[in-house]
């Protein structure tokens, strides 16, 4: 296991393996089965309150950028997923 400490200003930023989230890779695999570009993706989380972009999609997908606790609660809700499923695969 590693964890990898950044240094921001006044946030500490850890990473995991070199990402900055754990959700990444599933939330890529499951909008690509449901058949959803990343535009859509944002697009659908935008109707929900949640201010993204598609390249913020595209960075969680690359573990380049945090998802907050409300963003996880609607990504599982968008993709018809589970939030331990994103968090765990189960």
């Amino acid at each position: 296991m590693e964890i990898k400490r950044i240094k921001v200003t006044c946030l500490k930023l850890y990473t995991y393996f070199g990402k900055t989230n754990i959700i990444g890779d599933k939330v890529k695999e499951t909008r690509r089965k449901l058949g959803m570009t990343q535009c859509e993706l944002a697009a659908k989380l935008q109707i929900k309150s949640i201010n993204i972009e598609q390249k913020a999609i595209s960075r969680i997908e690359n573990g380049e950028r945090i998802v907050t606790d409300f963003e996880l609660l609607e990504l599982s809700r968008v993709l018809n997923v589970s939030v331990e499923w994103l968090l765990a695969g189960e």
